[in-house]
């Protein structure tokens, strides 16, 4: 699993011209699920994402989660995240998630994160979408099995 989380203040995505998703002040999230993810470890990523403190404090140090700005999350499914490039030039995305497994735990990622972050926005699984944004800093955080302890 990987997730790719940009600080923003303000995200959105559309499908076909439509915007289906809208944020303000918080987090885009770029999520990749591999051949091998579960609701388990979907978890810690919830739970890390949701913690992190990343947003400035009165003294502008980053020391302010997600709860503590009031913050919005719009969650897009990337399987591209999964290429390997090792060989050639052309992509190969053999470690990414078959797309019903994954499409599965994306929905799970969304309705735990829903849990305890008030607005959840999403892409659509599997489309074509527009993704605008404003990174604050830049600030992006990587997710991924370097992350936790195993």
């Amino acid at each position: 699993m990987k997730f790719v989380i940009q600080k923003v203040s303000q995200a959105s995505v559309s499908v076909e011209g439509t915007c289906i998703g809208k944020i303000s002040q918080g987090f885009l999230v770029f999520v990749g699920i591999g051949k091998e993810d579960t609701k388990e470890l979907a978890d810690q990523y919830i739970k890390k994402m949701v913690q992190l403190r990343i947003f400035q404090d009165e003294n502008g140090k980053t020391n302010r989660s997600l709860a503590d700005v009031n913050g919005e999350v719009l969650i897009i499914s990337q399987f591209t995240l999964y290429a390997d490039c090792k060989k050639g030039n052309r992509p190969s995305f053999f470690h990414a998630g078959e797309p019903e497994m994954a499409e599965a735990l994306y929905e799970y990622i969304i309705q735990k994160t829903k849990e305890t972050v008030p607005v959840v926005q999403t892409g659509k699984f599997g489309a074509l979408m527009e993704v605008s944004l404003v990174n604050e800093g830049p600030f992006t955080i990587i997710l991924d099995e370097t992350t936790f302890n195993k």
